[in-house]
């Protein structure tokens, strides 16, 4: 089941006449998800009955409210490839002759691109910005920290239950529903990160902005999350299409480790990080002031946001 949030309460999508039904007396989400089959089924009358009211999915803004950000990275695609516009982009000159020199000559990646032991021990993650997340529709700023602006196309889920020292079986049980989010970065602040930060790559390259799509579908509509497709425009070219199939770490093994020692809750959001082939550093291809960025995933919806010089952050 596909869910909006609007200022009149939640809408529901109804695919058998491709219209969005009002869901009487039902206006928070996450309480809605957190119900689970129950609430599905109140749903599914309200949009059968003959007096549904029919509603406007374009008055829908956030779907929700974040408790928190946890963006994971799963496939050593995208980190090898960024890894390597990385290096080609912002390292000094001699480094960068050095990787793609090696590439060209063995027509192997080179070895220190690809992501040590601990990506494949351990499901790897930051915690992000919650307090600043745009909506769809909503004229996303430059950052003036950055001169190279990008998106990454991301499925992402929120939880509708607590997880404390979860199983990965347990774990699974506390995913509500999933939805589309871009996870903006700024990738002259990565690379130097990357190369002279203690604290890693993510101090200010990703931590000013993410965007939350509009359409939430129920954690049974995406039986496996794996065979997610998903795709780019950028002022409605296509630049990048991608998949979800064949990921480091499970979701159970994600949350799982992601509540060691530590409580999750209802608002809680985990993404699964970038579609390997689905960011502008992995292109070489670079947004700029005043286009329109749309992502979408198959099956849940899209996600459009323009880069406007005279926004302001959030």
């Amino acid at each position: 089941m596909k869910l909006r949030t609007t200022s009149d309460g939640l809408i529901a999508h109804d695919p058998d006449r491709d219209r969005w039904v009002r869901l009487p007396g039902e206006r928070d989400l996450l309480a809605f998800l957190a119900e689970g089959a129950s609430a599905r089924e109140r749903a599914t009358a309200a949009i059968a009955a003959r007096d549904a009211v029919e509603a406007d999915p374009r008055t829908a803004g956030l779907p929700f409210r974040p408790r928190s950000i946890r963006a994971f990275m799963l496939w050593e695609r995208h980190v090898i490839d960024s890894s390597r516009m990385l290096v080609k982009n912002f390292y000094p000159a001699p480094a960068a002759k050095v990787v793609l020199g090696f590439e060209r000559l063995t027509g192997r990646p080179f070895p220190k691109l690809k992501p040590n032991a601990r990506f494949r021990e351990a499901p790897t993650f930051y915690v992000s910005n919650h307090t600043s997340v745009l909506a769809d529709g909503e004229d996303m700023w430059w950052p003036s920290h950055t001169q190279f602006l990008d998106f990454e196309l991301e499925l992402a889920c929120v939880l509708a239950r607590p997880l404390v020292d979860a199983t990965p079986e347990e774990a699974l049980d506390a995913v509500g529903g999933w939805f589309v989010l871009n996870d903006w970065s700024a990738r002259d602040i990565q690379a130097d990160d990357a190369r002279r930060n203690i604290f890693g790559p993510v101090i200010k390259a990703k931590t000013f902005a993410n965007s939350i799509g509009c359409d939430v579908v129920t954690a049974d509509a995406v039986p496996d999350w794996t065979a997610m497709r998903g795709r780019v425009r950028v002022d409605g070219e296509l630049w990048c299409e991608g998949r979800t199939a064949n990921p480091q770490h499970t979701l159970g093994a994600m949350l799982a480790y992601a509540s060691a020692g530590e409580r999750l809750d209802a608002g809680d959001v985990i993404s699964t990080g970038t579609m390997p082939g689905c960011c502008g550093l992995e292109l070489d291809r670079w947004i700029q002031p005043g286009q329109t960025v749309e992502i979408e995933i198959d099956g849940i919806g899209t996600l459009t946001n323009r880069i406007n010089l005279a926004a302001v952050p959030v």
